[in-house]
């Protein structure tokens, strides 16, 4: 976007702050890097895009008349910065992995945690963050469907990744935002813009975000970690550095939280070299795998996979052979992943303002939408 700047002191305050420092520490895209060797981007980066582009979006709207006030600019803006701050060490990777909440509950803990320390100036914030506000649309651009994270991630994740289709005119679907009866609207001159970005994200799911080789090493961390804080024998568990043990040693989540804001990919790193002096044979054979980048395999299908149906390429497999079963059981992993590209629910909708003021949904000028609501892909995972 080139030099940026922000219009309100206390975003840099924030910015400052341990909390929001750590996520130059925690890679945008988990373990990308092992298809795409350039996603080595930061939710640092992302958030400070995103920010920007919520920036971009409230100029746009006020030219355009929506009366919007300095308290609701800067609480948007707070709000925007902070929206992934609950994330986990390799983002998506490892959710729920050290505490058994989801990445947005922990940023809205988080944000309280701020809001005590910046004596409720957070306040505002925090109620568009839970679409509690009264003025609708601020909860769209920062937690919508055609939101300024979705258009700030899509952008950088095409371009470090280099996969072109992810590509979007996200200037274009910015410069058609508008706000009717406090609900973010698209002027219908932008219906091919929002066409695009919908195809993009389809894409980028499938081809990036969900591709088999990082759903395969995203499973191969997450069983080692949880094997490690749940099961492992205590000379294994020692292995890991104080700031990982932490988490099988207290149970107050509110405690737990404190520890999670000291823990970033750096963290997992170190661990892997030490466990790969494990004893254990699956914890050494997932640490060797994970640092060496020899994965596991995957089949991928539109079906569901039964464990019989990969029985016979697991037994003619040469590592196989030499694995014991209890170690073979816990490497074969059955499930399944999600694209819902578009939620079609009534209140969710991205809505069009036609060129004779009605307000209609996409769906109404996107009629093969209907088809892209939701896709699922099963898979088998195996040695």
């Amino acid at each position: 976007y080139g030099l940026i700047g922000f219009d309100h002191e206390i975003i840099y305050k924030i910015i400052d702050h341990p909390y929001f420092q750590r996520l130059r520490r925690i890679k945008q895209m988990g373990l990308a890097d092992y298809v795409y060797p350039s996603a080595n981007h930061t939710r640092f980066s992302h958030s400070l895009g995103a920010l920007y582009l919520l920036k971009r979006s409230i100029e746009t709207l006020k030219w355009k008349g929506v009366d919007i006030s300095e308290e609701e600019y800067k609480a948007a803006s707070i709000s925007i910065l902070l929206h992934d701050i609950g994330h986990s060490p390799f983002s998506h990777s490892l959710e729920k992995v050290f505490l058994p909440l989801g990445h947005e509950e922990v940023s809205l803990k988080l944000m309280h945690r701020l809001n005590e320390e910046f004596d409720g100036e957070l306040d505002m914030a925090i109620q568009m963050f839970l679409g509690k506000y009264d003025r609708r649309f601020f909860h769209q651009l920062i937690s919508g469907q055609v939101d300024v994270d979705r258009l700030d991630y899509l952008t950088r994740d095409s371009f470090f990744t280099g996969v072109a289709e992810g590509v979007i005119g996200y200037d274009r679907i910015i410069k058609m935002f508008n706000v009717v009866k406090d609900k973010l609207v698209i002027e219908e001159k932008g219906v091919y813009s929002i066409e695009k970005f919908l195809i993009a994200r389809k894409i980028m799911y499938w081809q990036v975000y969900m591709h088999k080789t990082s759903i395969v090493a995203d499973k191969m961390l997450n069983i080692l970690l949880n094997y490690i804080l749940n099961e492992a024998q205590e000379k294994d568990f020692n292995l890991l550095p104080e700031r990982l043990k932490v988490f099988k040693e207290i149970d107050d989540v509110e405690a737990k939280i404190i520890e999670f804001t000291k823990i970033d990919d750096s963290d997992i790193i170190f661990s892997l070299k030490n466990l790969v002096n494990s004893g254990d044979e699956l914890i050494n054979f997932l640490a060797n795998g994970l640092l060496t980048r020899k994965l596991l395999k995957i089949v991928l299908t539109d079906s569901k996979i039964d464990k019989k149906d990969i029985n016979a390429l697991v037994s003619n497999s040469k590592i196989s052979k030499i694995l014991d079963a209890k170690t073979k059981e816990k490497l074969f992993i059955t499930g399944s992943e999600n694209n819902d590209i578009y939620n079609s629910n009534i209140d969710e909708e991205i809505l069009i303002l036609s060129k004779n003021g009605d307000i209609e949904p996409v769906s109404k000028y996107i009629p093969f939408l209907t088809n892209m609501y939701k896709s699922v892909k099963y898979f088998g995972i195996y040695i």
